[in-house]
């Protein structure tokens, strides 16, 4: 399940029991809506062990300037309330995968 990251909920899921995962995204860019599938199936499968939610970069600039995101999609990666990884573009399932591996 995805959850709605926003300015005022960020910092209760960042700082919560699980890692987080944050989708930079708006609505107008073709490659997010490419590598939404992926994150939406990837939110299925680690559904209980990590918290995956959108972030729309239009409507939340503070936090797509808190953490330098000048292109999207990016994803953010969170543990133990710090950033430990970024990636940047559309990418694959097993790529991202992994990345949502090393958070566990």
């Amino acid at each position: 399940m995805e959850i709605t990251i926003t300015n005022e909920n960020f910092e209760t899921y960042k700082n919560g029991n699980l890692p987080l995962v944050v989708d930079m995204w708006a609505t107008w860019c073709g490659p997010c809506r490419m590598v939404a599938p992926v994150i939406s199936e990837l939110a299925e499968e680690y559904d209980g062990k990590i918290v995956v939610g959108k972030c729309d970069v239009e409507d939340n600039n503070d936090l797509a300037m808190e953490f330098g995101v000048r292109s999207i999609p990016t994803i953010l990666f969170f543990k133990d309330g710090k950033l430990v990884d970024k990636f940047v573009g559309a990418a694959a399932k097993p790529t991202l995968e992994a990345k949502f591996k090393a958070l566990l």
